[in-house]
């Protein structure tokens, strides 16, 4: 039977809510970890393209660990700008490993996760990058990965439109991937199952 399974975690100012589900059928094969956008936005680890992100990777074999940061539903803390919850991040990860000690593992967030995953390269085979916000111009974060970076983005991006992320993209070092899925926004509208289908494309690739 499928573990599903709903935990607390220590985080750095406190416990975190977060939720474990291994996939539908077999053992898992990778362990993956799923950060939520932005959280003074309204953004938690239950989020339509968070979800479908994680369903993804369940499909290719993942066991996935979806979290909530600091101060958002039942996990404690208050929001950090984005400084804090990279340790949250790295809280919830070293459980992950923890508990899958042997299976590779990928980092994945959405947006503002986007962010935040891109910086816990550490042991990981790669990263997929989910809507990254072009607005904050934080390109050093990507240039100093030094994993493989997957990127799936909106035609429509709001907060990454294609003519500000793609010369950012084009002028990245080592491996990488581009991933453009026409829809109406920086939330997939109208494409959430084109971007759960580009979500299992990207986890079926070897590395």
């Amino acid at each position: 039977m499928r573990r599903i399974e709903t935990l607390f975690i220590d985080g750095p100012v406190g416990r975190l809510e977060a939720m474990l589900e291994e996939p539908e059928s077999g053992s898992p094969t990778e362990a993956a970890l799923v950060c939520h956008p932005h959280p003074l936005g309204g953004g938690t680890m239950h989020n339509k393209v968070v979800h479908r992100l994680a369903r993804g990777l369940r499909q290719v074999g993942a066991v996935t660990l979806r979290f909530n940061f600091r101060g958002v539903n039942l996990s404690e803390g208050t929001h950090d700008n984005g400084v804090g919850e990279v340790d949250d991040a790295r809280a919830v990860l070293a459980v992950l490993r923890g508990r899958y000690p042997h299976l590779p593992l990928t980092v994945s967030g959405f947006s503002f996760g986007s962010r935040v995953a891109v910086q816990l390269y550490d042991g990981a085979r790669r990263v997929i990058l989910v809507g990254f916000p072009t607005v904050y111009r934080q390109f050093e974060i990507l240039e100093r990965c030094p994993i493989e970076r997957n990127f799936i983005q909106s035609t429509n991006d709001e907060y990454g439109p294609r003519n500000e992320l793609q010369p950012v993209y084009d002028r990245l070092w080592g491996p990488k991937s581009m991933h453009w899925v026409e829809a109406q926004d920086h939330f997939f509208a109208g494409a959430l199952e084109n971007f759960e289908k580009t979500v299992v494309e990207i986890g079926s690739l070897a590395i």
